[in-house]
């Protein structure tokens, strides 16, 4: 099929699932065609399949604000036309639903029928979508898309929750390349970092409040008082100088590296002991998931779509949010030498069951029902 992809080009969870949605299916023979304002962050290799259409966002002295909504509507209008593609896909529900839904009746003019497919992925509904300035956008967007999806049971029925949905949402969780993402022989990487045999403890984020990274810093400072540990954190945001003052103040400084956004995360993944996910707000986790597949054991949150990934005492533990001191209790428990080869295992066992060629078949087969102009169930 020909399909084009409308996502964020950025580290964060939607840009990411999008942009390896579209490389698997281009290795299966799929013609993937990538449509955003800059190249996919993740968008690293090339395939005669995979193509890139950057949206050219034009400032005139009228505009106070560059259009570029409308921008996207033409650039996929462009590319759906003379690539005939056969589904459009967004991720993400603002701007990339609406606009998808604008581009598809402009097409219609013309007898060109492009189905739409929205994937939810999570701020998108929990956070932007329930601003009374968006609300109306996000549920008019869903109901008029051809097929909707959502990365978490979660997530579906926050949706039908706040938002007046009369669509099916179907959950197809996000997933995992065990090529790309599984434990590799990095230990010269380690003993750098930990060079007496330390404990190294890990988290990913985008720095956001919800992430709640100071929480991971205090789970640290307490872990710290019975194991010798080193953190690596590895991204960046707008919480990142507090997190770094935080570290001062609990004089831990010298066993925490920021490393910043990485691409090559699975290698810091594959020599790391435990991953910590202590978010407020969570749709799936997929940081999460790509450390069991490093065979990483996670302690996480309860938040959103976190308990249906992690198994409780089999790859990791769920935590009340904030509740650090539970934290630290499941942490060194799986920390135990006795048991942490026990998690380790548990951890890739339950990664294998979002690997990446049982999820992609769920997407072609919604792309071949909306194609096809199948019926969806309608919510009565």
């Amino acid at each position: 099929m020909k399909v084009g992809i409308i996502c964020y080009p950025t580290h964060g969870g939607s840009g990411v699932v999008a942009t390896e949605l579209g490389k698997a299916l281009a290795k299966k023979g799929h013609q993937i065609h990538f449509i955003t304002y800059s190249q996919p962050s993740r968008l690293d290799f090339f395939n005669e399949n995979l193509t890139y259409h950057q949206v050219d966002v034009r400032t005139y002295p009228l505009f106070q604000y560059q259009p570029y909504e409308s921008a996207l509507v033409s650039k996929m209008v462009d590319v759906a036309k003379y690539e005939e593609l056969d589904v459009l896909h967004a991720h993400y529900a603002i701007p990339h639903a609406s606009a998808a839904y604008m581009a598809k009746q402009i097409l219609a003019v013309e007898n060109i029928h492009t189905p739409i497919v929205t994937t939810l992925h999570g701020t998108d509904i929990t956070l932007v979508g329930k601003d009374k300035s968006f609300a109306p956008v996000v549920s008019f967007s869903i109901n008029q898309s051809d097929g909707v999806t959502a990365v978490s049971q979660n997530l579906r029925d926050e949706t039908y929750e706040h938002f007046d949905i009369t669509k099916e949402i179907e959950v197809i969780h996000n997933f995992v390349d065990l090529d790309r993402f599984r434990r590799q022989s990095k230990e010269h990487f380690k003993r750098a970092i930990c060079p007496n045999d330390e404990y190294l403890i890990t988290h990913m984020s985008n720095f956001r409040r919800v992430k709640r990274v100071a929480d991971t810093v205090r789970i640290f400072y307490k872990l710290r008082q019975h194991i010798p540990a080193k953190l690596l954190l590895i991204g960046d945001g707008p919480e990142r100088s507090n997190v770094e003052d935080l570290c001062r103040q609990l004089g831990t400084c010298d066993d925490i590296r920021f490393l910043g956004k990485m691409d090559a995360v699975e290698e810091v993944l594959s020599v790391s002991d435990l991953f910590l996910m202590p978010s407020e707000k969570e749709s799936f986790g997929l940081a999460a998931l790509e450390a069991m597949a490093c065979e990483v054991p996670v302690i996480s949150s309860d938040a959103g779509g976190l308990p249906e990934l992690t198994i409780n005492g089999k790859s990791g533990f769920v935590c009340p949010v904030g509740d650090i001191d539970a934290m630290v209790e499941k942490a060194l428990h799986i920390l135990n030498p006795d048991n942490l080869p026990h998690f380790k295992q548990g951890a890739l066992e339950r990664a294998k069951e979002f690997e990446v060629d049982l999820i992609v078949p769920q997407y072609e087969a919604l792309y071949e029902r909306v194609a096809n102009n199948l019926p969806q169930a309608v919510i009565t």
